[in-house]
């Protein structure tokens, strides 16, 4: 039997899982048994063995959770309790999730599939599950106090409802949902139609991930729940670069990548060296006259977006959120900006005191991403990560998608560098430099004015009285 807490990853640990809970004692009974993944690499996609066929999804850096068949009813368990996740290499946070992730594992169905998912609370609180987007009963919708009652710790409830319409979803808390979602809960929901569809194209390689912030100190592990905008870690799935894994796929590749948004702000997702076309919402699939080719989506707050492009490009394809400071991690928002400032004066007298100290960011602050500076315990580089050519200067939500010819078919491992084509990479100049061209309209002199003003004017600022009530 497969234990819950030495649960092997992929594929083949997965299938044994499912084949280990068919015949244990808990599967035995009502209940079926929890199967719980601590690693935090990106698993293999588990193909259905029970139940109707299905192209099954990736989750970046995360896994699906596997099913037992009961009646022609497809059963999950889900585990709500505290977990370790390891951020990025050498950097864990303790948070919340289900089966010993945050986020917690995808689950897969089909269109017209009877779905039970049994929750067991293993958090201090109560706790409830809403599956967001989908149409059920107002009973299922897991709003604690409006739609059922809160689920008590060390208690088990069951939700039930038909899979009505494919698409793309996500499940997270209603109760204490500010600390609870704060704190990592969440996960992906992916319904397959049940054949094929007429706004729902085939594709050979389709990944999913969440997007998610957190506000934890250098050197601590919790997240401060009270933070509503100035986090200092944004992730994808719980991870921040160079934590994050790649998209590795095959050249000519039809690739659908699914995001969905459950920070506190919108996210403009963007892909290098390719357009994609916008296929999909929390609504569903969009018909296709609404299409339209993009190579940055912006993703409001709660919102899932389904983007498909064709990998026809080879190459190391830079893959991030176009908001600068979402690809950094545990920024500090109280440091000053030292661009321009000489501190030779000063800097001279304070080494007196501490012989080791350096002047930083007085030529902005990539300087930094190369020094490999000492870090308090428990956090990571704000820029950081190797590649080819040396620091990539990033981090937070930042991932790279890897385009491969002889990529095969079911094959997610990474193939390391793109080895570019003799000419194709940019190179430093070393000859001589022409003069730039300039317009005779520029400089200072083009603008001047045609007659100066008699006396100095004095601008007086009127401010409005009674407050700001009158603001929108």
């Amino acid at each position: 039997m497969v234990s819950r807490r030495n649960f092997l990853g992929g594929a083949g640990a997965v299938t044994a899982a499912v084949s280990a809970a068919a015949v244990s004692k808990v599967a035995m009974a009502a209940l079926p048994e929890p199967v719980i993944q601590s690693k935090p690499d990106t698993m293999p996609p588990l193909v259905p063995n029970t139940g109707r066929p299905y192209n099954p999804v990736v989750t970046l850096n995360g896994w699906t959770l596997p099913w037992r068949m009961n009646n022609g009813v497809k059963e999950f368990h889900l585990v709500a309790e505290p977990v370790v996740r390891e951020m990025a290499p050498g950097f864990k946070a303790h948070l919340w999730g289900y089966n010993g992730q945050s986020p917690g594992p995808t689950i897969e169905v089909v269109e017209g599939d009877r779905v039970r998912i049994f929750v067991t609370n293993k958090l201090g609180e109560l706790h409830s599950v809403h599956w967001h987007g989908q149409r059920l009963p107002s009973g299922m919708d897991g709003v604690t106090g409006l739609t059922q009652p809160g689920i008590p710790p060390g208690k088990t409830f069951v939700y039930e409802f038909v899979a009505r319409r494919p698409g793309t979803f996500m499940y997270h808390p209603h109760a204490d949902e500010m600390v609870q979602m704060a704190m990592g809960m969440m996960g992906f929901w992916i319904t397959h139609p049940k054949g094929k569809h007429p706004l729902i194209d085939e594709v050979d390689r389709d990944f999913c991930f969440l997007l998610n912030a957190y506000d934890i100190d250098p050197g601590s592990y919790t997240p401060k729940i009270m933070t509503m905008l100035d986090f200092n870690l944004w992730s994808w799935n719980s991870r921040i670069f160079p934590g994050i894994d790649p998209l590795v796929v095959s050249h000519m590749d039809k690739v659908r990548i699914r995001i969905g948004n459950l920070t506190m702000t919108n996210h403009p997702i963007h892909l290098h060296g390719h357009e994609f076309l916008v296929t999909g919402t929390d609504g569903g699939p969009t018909p296709k006259s609404t299409r339209r080719y993009e190579v940055t989506e912006d993703i409001a707050v709660g919102q899932m977006r389904q983007v498909e492009f064709l990998a026809d490009e080879e190459g190391d394809w830079a893959f991030h959120c176009h908001k600068s400071h979402h690809t950094m991690n545990a920024m500090g928002h109280d440091v000053p900006t030292m661009i321009g400032v000489d501190h030779r004066g000063v800097a001279r007298q304070i080494t007196k005191l501490v012989p080791d100290y350096m002047v930083m960011g007085e030529r902005g602050m990539k300087d930094m991403t190369e020094m490999e500076m000492p870090l308090p315990d428990n956090t990571a580089a704000m820029m950081t990560g190797q590649g080819p050519f040396g620091s990539v200067g990033m981090g937070g939500m930042f991932s790279v998608v890897k385009v491969r010819k002889g990529q095969k078919r079911g094959d997610y491992g990474d193939p390391g560098w793109f080895k570019h084509p003799p000419g194709t990479v940019a190179y430093e100049f070393t000859g001589e430099l022409p003069d730039p061209a300039r317009f005779k309209a520029e400089g200072t002199g083009s603008m001047s004015p045609v007659a100066k003003p008699a006396q100095e004017v004095e601008v007086k600022v009127r401010k409005p009285g009674g407050g700001h009530g009158g603001h929108n």
